[in-house]
Formats: structure tokens, C-alpha cells, sequence
């Protein structure tokens, strides 16, 4: 009476890989429910002005409409590079509003403008300084698929192009703090470039749960039949 080898090793294998896939599914179904939560939530919450004291949790505002006054810092403005619209490259401006009578700023995504022909050539993104209210809608920064090694340093001139956004490296380049989220310009508002915001469809949470029951049902399978071979080789 011989155990196999080979289909021991192999099951012992796949078993642990097919039900943490399966629970994988069933995290990711947690967080697609929170977040359509999120969007209910913001849907239904008025509008909130934005201060210094406003809740940082990006998860509890995500979505919400929020009004800030202040005014814009243009001559230290960002370029989010290798953003993807319409099949063409560009960038989202991001231009900080320092918040008025606050020692703070939120980045205002301005919009999308394309790629020059030459990269060496920046798009123009001047905007007044003025004192103004500002209403948008908060998200989360810009994100690239594949995040290169040190793609959250920015270029030392100004506008500076960055990849990824870390706020905290922003916020240690403009010499003042910045929230760690961005607020999307409404589209009717002045000063601003092509802005199509789109709160992406997340997949039901019910499509994640089957695929775990999928997953988890695979590692059944694989368990009956272990065992039939297993009992098969042991009569032989």
C-alpha cells in the first residue's frame, strides 16, 4: 500500500491555491459592497465644505459633492502622466487650492489634456489666482496600471509631471500640507480641460461571491477525486 507522489504533491498544491481563491472572491465582494455603499451614501449626503477639520477618510467621502474657497496656486501645478482617454495619452492637471484663511491645500483635477507630439513640450494649464468657491466631487488620485519604480517622484520643474500620486511627497514639494484625496472639477466649472467623471460599474458583489462558490466547489472536485484515485491505488 503506496501513497502516489506525484498526485499527492499535486493536490496538495492546488488545494490551498483554489480556496484562497475562493476567499479572494469573497473579499473582493466585501469591498464592491462597501463601495456601492459609498456611492449610495454620497448620492443622498449634501454638499460639504471643505476645511481643514473635514474628515480625511477617503472611503467615508468617496464620491461627495464638497465646495472649497480659496484659490488656485498656479505656478505649482502637476501633470498626471500616461493617462489613458479615448485610446490616446495624456495627462490629468492637478492644481492645488489652497484653501482660503487655511494652511492647507486639495489638489483640484482640472481635467485631461492630450500628449504633445514632442513629451519635451508641456500642455499650457495657466489658470487666474483669484479668490473663489470651487465644487467638485471627491475620488481617489489618478492610478496607472503597472507602477514603475520611483514613478511618485516628480520632475523638478514646474508644471511637474508624476506618475503615481503620493500626497505626501506632493504636499513636501509645495512646502504645504495637501488632503490625500483630489477633488474632480465639475464639469460646467471654469478653468477646466475635457472632464468625463465616471463612477466605474464595480462588478455585483453577487458575481464575486460566484465566483468563490465556483472556486471553492474546484477544490471539492479536487478533493473527491484525490481520494477515489488515492483508494483506487491502495486496492491495486
Amino acid at each position: 500500500m503506496r501513497i502516489q507522489k506525484i498526485p499527492c504533491i499535486v493536490y496538495l498544491c492546488l488545494l490551498p491555491l483554489l480556496i484562497t481563491l475562493g476567499f479572494w472572491q469573497l473579499h473582493r465582494a466585501e469591498e464592491k459592497q462597501i463601495l456601492m455603499n459609498s456611492q449610495k451614501k454620497a448620492a443622498k449626503t449634501e454638499t460639504l465644505q471643505l476645511s481643514i477639520s473635514s474628515n480625511s477618510d477617503i472611503d467615508s467621502i468617496r464620491y461627495q459633492t464638497v465646495i472649497a474657497q480659496g484659490h488656485y496656486d498656479a505656478h505649482h501645478q502637476f501633470l498626471i502622466d500616461n493617462q489613458i482617454k479615448g485610446g490616446k495619452v495624456g495627462y490629468f492637471v492637478l492644481t492645488p487650492l489652497i484653501l482660503k484663511d487655511e494652511k492647507i491645500a486639495i489638489l483640484v483635477n482640472r481635467g485631461w489634456l492630450p500628449l504633445n507630439q514632442d513629451r519635451r513640450i508641456l500642455p499650457e494649464v495657466k489658470v487666474p489666482e483669484h479668490f473663489r468657491d470651487v465644487e467638485g466631487r471627491v475620488n481617489r488620485f489618478p492610478s496607472v496600471g503597472i507602477k514603475l519604480a520611483g514613478a511618485e517622484i516628480p520632475t523638478d520643474a514646474w508644471p511637474s509631471v508624476v506618475q503615481v500620486v503620493d500626497s505626501e511627497i506632493l504636499a513636501k514639494k509645495l512646502g504645504y500640507p495637501l488632503f490625500n484625496f483630489q477633488m474632480e472639477l465639475n464639469n460646467n466649472a471654469p478653468d477646466g480641460f475635457i472632464r468625463e467623471w465616471q463612477t466605474p460599474p464595480p462588478m455585483q458583489p453577487e458575481q464575486h461571491q460566484a465566483y468563490a462558490i465556483q472556486w471553492f466547489a474546484l477544490a471539492l472536485t479536487l478533493t473527491i477525486g484525490f481520494i477515489v484515485f488515492s483508494i483506487k491505488k491502495i486496492n491495486e
